[in-house]
């Protein structure tokens, strides 16, 4: 029997005429890339200039152990080959960009790809930043992402890119005195409901947080028991919780199939999610509109259906916006090319009538865009980690995070933390 993918229908026409119509018209918007606010501030120091750009792979937490030492695997069918992520993996190989102008201000800004990023950014994106004015953040990130067409739309370039753009937004608001969502326009609202990823839902109801996460590294592949005791996880959250609060699941999934998908939505029916993540590999776009389909708001509602948080750029998600591959989308900003990427993106999926939640949204990076977009209802907030992920994170209170007060993007960076926290080369044995 075909899908509703392949089936004509009248009613799927108009429908997708609708969304073309208004995400048409959210690409034509986006061509003007500056909104009064920043034309304003840009204009105020033209002779600010970029005088030295550096970067840094980072230790962030236990995830980046697996970047010190090569693996060791037993044979060539060892499950552990298909799990592995490499020393350039997006969270584990985050690196922090240091960017100084002549006027003494110093922007931080978090991206990824490890020492393989570094190299783009002091053999590439560097000859396009010295000497510029950081004001022009969205022209330079117009031209570096340009340079880099023909090797780089996707993936490891864009996470390099990620790190000198949120740089330059925090010399923006340095510069300005103003942080970064003001920048970007500002909010009608001074904090954001945060969801919980991973740790322990009876200590963070008791921290005043509503709406959990639960990560679920399961696949086609898991065995029986395995995937029970990961489906009575979920349950066992939402009975900690009770009825109210949003919950989620997120597979990290690299194989699953529309199939497996639905019959896990199926299976977790009593959880009540709110959203399923990442059940299928992020290039399976028609798949991932499949279950929009069968199991998202437009078919049976067990769920909503989240991804993107492994897209890069507007130009990957006007892909998932017109194929109607989400009805949540989840940019992260460190690696999706930055908070100029990051803002055209909610831009799109605003105007396509579609939601937007930040994939760790509830970080310093990715908190602009959740607090400035209108559909974001949540931000993801993480248990607490190292001393530069701490640095990295805004306050929290009751359950929400707190805008920050200070200018850029309010982090406790210092050069002196990134470079305690550096990855160097003798560190590695890979």
């Amino acid at each position: 029997m075909k899908s509703e993918l392949t089936m004509p229908s009248r009613r799927r026409f108009f429908r997708d005429a609708r969304r073309f119509a208004a995400v048409a018209a959210g690409i034509a918007s986006s061509q003007i890339r500056t909104t009064p606010s920043a034309t304003a501030w840009m204009a105020q120091e033209p002779s600010l200039k970029i005088q030295s750009v550096a970067a840094y792979p980072i230790y962030i937490n236990a995830r980046s152990d697996g970047l010190l030492e090569a693996p060791k695997f037993e044979g060539d069918d060892d499950p552990r080959r298909w799990r592995w992520g490499g020393p350039f993996e997006q969270l584990p190989s985050a690196i922090i960009a240091i960017i100084k102008t002549d006027q003494g201000i110093t922007g931080f800004g978090m991206g990824a790809g490890g020492s393989a990023a570094v190299e783009i950014i002091d053999g590439h994106l560097k000859h396009l930043l010295i000497g510029a004015n950081p004001l022009n953040v969205e022209q330079l990130w117009d031209q570096m992402y340009r340079s880099a067409i023909f090797y780089g739309r996707r993936g490891l370039f864009v996470m390099a890119l990620s790190a000198v753009d949120n740089a330059l937004w925090d010399i923006a608001g340095k510069h300005t005195g103003q942080p970064v969502y003001q920048l970007l326009g500002g909010a009608p609202r001074d904090r954001i409901a945060l969801y919980q990823t991973g740790g322990d839902v009876t200590e963070g109801r008791a921290r005043g947080v509503r709406h959990f996460k639960r990560s679920l590294p399961i696949s086609p592949q898991t065995e029986p028991a395995q995937l029970q005791r990961a489906i009575d996880s979920v349950l066992a959250a939402r009975d900690a919780m009770g009825p109210d609060g949003n919950l989620m699941t997120d597979c990290v999934s690299r194989d699953g199939t529309v199939e497996w998908a639905v019959n896990l939505a199926e299976r977790l029916r009593a959880a009540d999610l709110y959203f399923m993540e990442e059940m299928l590999s992020p290039d399976n776009v028609f798949g991932y509109a499949e279950l929009v389909n069968r199991i998202g708001g437009s078919g049976r509602k067990l769920t909503k259906i989240a991804c993107g948080e492994h897209e890069y750029t507007e130009y990957g998600f006007d892909i998932l916006v017109r194929l109607g591959s989400a009805e949540i989308l989840q940019p992260d900003i460190t690696w999706c090319g930055g908070t100029t990427a990051g803002r055209r993106i909610a831009q799109l999926v605003e105007t396509a009538g579609l939601e937007i939640i930040p994939h760790r949204g509830g970080s310093s990076w990715g908190l602009p865009i959740a607090l400035t977009s209108p559909s974001c209802t949540m931000a993801e907030s993480f248990p607490a980690g190292s001393a530069i992920l701490d640095a990295m994170s805004p306050a929290t209170e009751n359950g929400d995070v707190l805008a920050p007060k200070d200018p850029g993007f309010g982090t406790k960076l210092t050069e002196e933390m990134v470079l305690e926290y550096r990855l160097t080369r003798e560190d590695r044995n890979i």
